[in-house]
């Protein structure tokens, strides 16, 4: 038996050739699927790099409020 007939290669092969569901989404829905694809296109592509830099802006964030709400309170000492 080699690799390509292994179950865990027929299933890849079957879901790269499968449609999605953009093949059963109605009409008046499309506008709305063609956004939720163009996202998930943009997570698969910058994931890691979009990822890291939202997760910078929170710690930044939290960090910045963090020091404030300790000058507001050593201010109120």
């Amino acid at each position: 038996m080699s690799s390509d007939d292994s179950p865990e290669a027929v299933a890849e092969e079957s879901m790269q050739q499968a449609g999605g569901l953009g093949e059963i989404v109605p009409e008046p829905l499309m506008p709305i699927w063609v956004r939720i694809e163009k996202v998930q296109a943009f997570r698969s592509t910058h994931g890691e790099k979009y990822v890291g830099a939202l997760e910078l802006l929170t710690a930044l964030a939290l960090a910045g409020g963090y020091v404030w709400w300790l000058l507001l309170y050593l201010e109120l000492l």
